[in-house]
């Protein structure tokens, strides 16, 4: 084992017995842990490699090279860090995903790089087994140090085999990503790129808890899947339950986004509203990595991910930098951006930065008096209110645009919010596009879905204090670290975060602000679940005031024409 840095301090988390592998639901059959060599398809393909960590504990992993390399030709390689099974491979995914017949092979890891693409082409790809999971020893940490750790030491254990040119890279979707988060800040010596593909980076905000609300949905039915393995694994789901407000569980999960360094591809969407939007912007500007690139689309993620012509990009960014040929990323801008207009709809642009420096935040003005938006301050007060637990209880604020208008980047409801009985309030708020017939515009959302949202906020009411030294008059951001109970009858301000999107409205067009106590958008069909909050403290009617001293308004990134920038 190369040299590494001492392991650091860490928060012991709650650990549980593994369930066992043979019992895995939704996965190929286990192949077993023998060692073993196959030549198939142009792949050497050398199975349960056991790879030492810096505390003895061994890890396996399969490792795929090109069949007809030489002895002398040393070979970068990728990274594809998951603990969904080495072994849990398939050359198709869910059919609303969109991924075509022919885009990946029989060899591709869920969410991982395909060896059948990249080994042919001169790479080597990696897919472990994490300490922990399937027949991996030791104990499996959910992301933290002891992730961290590990993942280091895969890369440098790589770096000085006899075949690898010395340079390791990492790639995918979702965990795949996050745990570049983790590494990454480290600085392993041969970690020469990253590629997050789509991964939340906030722990509480985009996974355990939205604005407050405990996830019912997507976490626990995940949590499950994280424990195959013959030891103990890290109880997740009972965790996050344990903990409902920030405290050192949570930060134990904080990765050193500033200090990601090195050369770093980052690909986020607006679709994927609830998980992995905000994470990956995130972590892009608080990398400090002087060669970072940022790719946002509105498709969905695994259609992106796999779509030949965006694989062929991360090869000329691969190939730059793991393998020292050409200079792709010389023409690249440093940010690119799908600007929206309807699910699979949107144009391409090029820009300097994220968030866009131009960005003219613009306050729009409820009025609950006729339940509309307004350019200008609204000068009488009014209230609207709705039964938070009705299907259809909700306040909707509308807005046509007289012009062509650009929402891109971050957005903040502030809302002068009470209720008429209990102590809190369980705030959900949808960002929608009205066409000019007054129907809602669908746009893709999570990875398999044509009929989501412009973008999504949340906010139990009694985690409504802010941090102000993190916070921006755009971005609100929130400890939780206690919760401040409503009066029933008194009206108090809150500052919602809008996850950030991109969206054109044409003239004729309207914006809708749409505000209500249960989920806006429920299970998906046909697919993996999304997130659900059901432990909700709604009692009551919802009661939202407006205009005078009481102005509540969504403040809008507002990006103007070249028409008005000349």
């Amino acid at each position: 084992m190369p040299d590494t840095p001492p392991s650091r301090p860490r928060f012991q988390p709650l650990m549980i017995p593994a369930t066992d592998p043979k019992l895995a639901k939704f996965k190929p059959p286990h192949p077993g842990t023998q060692h073993e060599v196959l030549r198939q398809e142009g792949l050497r393909i050398e199975r349960n490699i056991a790879v030492p960590m810096r505390d003895g504990v061994k890890i396996l992993i399969d490792l795929y090279l090109p069949d007809n390399r030489s002895e002398a030709d040393k070979v970068p390689a990728i990274i594809g860090w998951s603990p969904y099974g080495k072994h849990n491979l398939s050359d198709s995914l869910w059919p609303a995903a969109d991924v075509q017949p022919g885009w990946i092979s029989k060899y591709t890891a869920f969410e991982a790089p395909d060896p059948s693409y990249w080994c042919p082409r001169g790479y080597a790809v990696v897919f472990p087994d994490p300490r922990g999971t399937w027949y991996s020893e030791g104990d499996f940490h959910h992301a933290g140090a002891q992730e961290g750790d590990d993942v280091y030491d895969l890369i440098e254990w790589l770096a000085v085999q006899p075949w690898c040119n010395g340079k390791v890279g990492m790639s995918g979707v979702s965990y795949l990503a996050a745990a570049q988060y983790q590494v990454a800040p480290l600085h392993p010596p041969h970690l020469a790129a990253i590629n997050p593909w789509e991964a939340f980076s906030d722990w509480y905000r985009e996974f355990g808890y939205h604005g407050g609300m405990r996830d019912t949905g997507f976490v626990p039915r995940a949590g499950l899947g994280l424990r195959y393995g013959t030891n103990l694994v890290e109880d997740t789901i009972q965790s996050m339950i344990d903990h409902p407000l920030w405290d050192e569980y949570w930060e134990s999960k904080v990765q050193d986004l500033a200090g990601i360094e090195c050369p770093a591809f980052f690909v986020a969407s607006w679709s994927d509203q609830g998980f992995h939007t905000r994470g990956t912007l995130e972590a892009y500007k608080a990398a400090r990595s002087p060669d970072k690139f940022l790719l946002v689309h509105g498709q969905k993620k695994w259609k992106h991910y796999y779509d030949p012509p965006n694989v062929e990009l991360l090869r000329a960014f691969f190939d730059q930098y793991l393998r020292g040929e050409g200079k792709a990323s010389d023409d690249w801008p440093k940010v690119r951006i799908e600007v929206r207009e309807r699910a699979h709809v949107g144009h391409w642009r090029d820009e300097l930065e994220w968030p866009l420096a131009r960005t003219v935040y613009t306050p729009f003005h409820l009025d609950a008096r006729d339940l509309a938006l307004s350019p200008a301050p609204v000068g009488e007060e009014g209230e609207a209110s709705y039964d938070p637990n009705a299907d259809d209880g909700r306040a909707c604020f509308d807005m046509k645009f007289e012009h062509d208008t650009e929402l891109t980047g971050h957005m903040k409801l502030k809302l002068w919010v009470e209720t008429d009985a209990g102590n809190d309030m369980d705030l959900f708020v949808a960002i929608q596009k009205l066409d000019r017939d007054g129907n809602v515009v669908p746009f893709v959302f999570y990875a398999i879905c044509d009929d989501g949202p412009a973008a999504l906020g949340w906010l139990r009411a009694s985690h409504r204090a802010l941090d102000e030294e993190k916070s921006t008059p755009w971005q609100p951001i929130h400890p939780h670290t206690h919760e401040d109970p409503l009066e029933p009858g008194v009206t108090v301000p809150v500052e919602i975060e809008i996850w950030p999107s991109s969206t054109l409205f044409r003239a004729g067009e309207s914006l809708r602000v749409q505000v209500q106590g249960q989920d806006v958008y429920g299970d998906l069909p046909g697919g993996p679940s999304s997130m659900r909050h059901e432990e909700l403290r709604n009692v009551g009617r919802h009661i939202i005031r407006t205009g005078g001293r009481l102005d509540s308004h969504l403040l809008a990134p507002v990006i103007p024409s070249e028409e008005q920038t000349q």
